[in-house]
């Protein structure tokens, strides 16, 4: 691709970096960019320098939040007792546009995956045993939910924490198995996911 400027060509390369952008949709954007006036730019750049730079993540469960605890760990009108366990950030957002779930949550940061080289030490689970220990704000937690991918590493993690969780008598279940084998949470619709957080049923390693 031939470009008439030097800094067209540095825009496009660098927005074709981003994922499901190609270098025609970088270039349509960035001439979109070009004929707004300078206040826009200014204004995307410095909204992506403070994602990067000022985003930071929940000390208590690993999501996205702009202050050492997240509005949904801090939410008076949560129900502490209740603590879904989801692989990433992106599944937190999707369960919580069903409006069904009203519990806390708990991104792993991944599954386990020994192919991919990743472990149980590699994720975010002893931070959830330690939840279930010593609970954030002194409530007990009643149900862990299990809310993973349904493929090998998910099945394989979910086995991995109820062995985990069973010794300390906290109830596990797992989402209803209303997700498609082989589904990311983060692209299943709305009435199918929230129907799956109403249906959960107890997790079994049996």
């Amino acid at each position: 691709m031939n470009f008439p400027s030097k800094l067209i060509e540095e825009a496009v390369t660098e927005i074709s970096r981003l994922p499901g952008i190609g270098k025609k949709t970088a270039l349509r954007l960035s001439l979109h960019l070009l004929k707004q006036d300078a206040s826009v730019a200014t204004s995307l750049a410095k909204a992506i320098v403070d994602l990067r730079t000022k985003t930071s993540y929940c000390r208590v469960c690993h999501n996205l939040s702009d202050t050492e605890i997240c509005s949904i760990c801090g939410g008076h009108r949560r129900d502490h007792s209740l603590i879904c366990v989801v692989e990433d950030i992106p599944d937190v957002l999707a369960i919580e546009n069903t409006s069904q779930y009203n519990g806390l949550y708990h991104v792993l940061g991944g599954v386990i995956s020994p192919i991919q080289g990743i472990g149980p030490d590699n994720i975010h689970i002893d931070s959830l045993l330690s939840r279930v220990v010593q609970p954030h704000g002194g409530e007990v937690v009643k149900e862990i939910i299990l809310a993973l991918p349904a493929t090998m590493e998910g099945d394989t993690t979910s086995f991995y924490l109820s062995r985990k969780l069973k010794p300390l008598g906290t109830k596990v279940s797992t989402i209803a198995r209303g997700i498609p084998v082989g589904g990311e949470l983060e692209f299943t619709d709305e009435v199918t996911l929230g129907r799956s957080i109403l249906t959960r049923t107890n997790y079994s390693t049996e």
